[in-house]
């Protein structure tokens, strides 16, 4: 599966999402919250206007896709919003982070962001509650809890992107 990630300057971002069957899940977020998601038959077709909802019952519904409701099986990454403006989420520590390799008290997380990193999966091993000493690594899956602004920010020092 790969997602295309593009500007819509003036307007927000545009997701489309390969499927396997070679069509396409359009998805427009809007700077105002809106979204709206369309269907297309492949590539290069006409998108079909799905439906459109706002930024809260978007959010729902995500939150109910990715599995915070019901969790058939085990998921790679998570995003969970604990109330309207707090998010519970899980990020991974990619080469070149301005992170890595720095202990959390070195890397200031919580003052540069305003993020809290409340555990670290390592491998098998389970980091909870990291301390101020617990150097980050490359590989690292970082749990953070703060808004939707913060883990922005926090996500631009790891290096990362929309990744599948």
């Amino acid at each position: 599966m790969t997602v295309y990630e593009s500007d819509l300057p003036g307007v927000g971002k545009k997701f489309e999402v390969e499927l396997d069957d070679g069509e396409r899940l359009v998805i427009v977020t809007h700077n105002t919250g809106k979204r709206e998601v369309y269907l297309k038959p492949d590539a290069d077709g006409d998108s079909e206007k799905l439906f459109e909802t706002s930024d809260r019952l978007a959010r729902k519904i995500g939150t109910i896709l990715e599995g915070a409701y019901f969790q058939p099986v085990q998921a790679e990454q998570v995003e969970t919003m604990l109330s309207d403006d707090t998010y519970l989420e899980w990020y991974g520590v990619a080469e070149g982070a301005d992170v890595a390799g720095q202990s959390l008290a070195e890397a200031n997380v919580r003052d540069r962001t305003g993020v809290s990193v409340v555990a670290i999966q390592r491998g098998e091993e389970l980091i909870s509650p990291p301390t101020p000493e617990t150097v980050l690594e490359v590989g690292d899956t970082l749990v953070v809890i703060g808004d939707r602004e913060d883990c922005a920010q926090f996500e631009s020092m790891l290096g990362t992107g929309l990744e599948e």
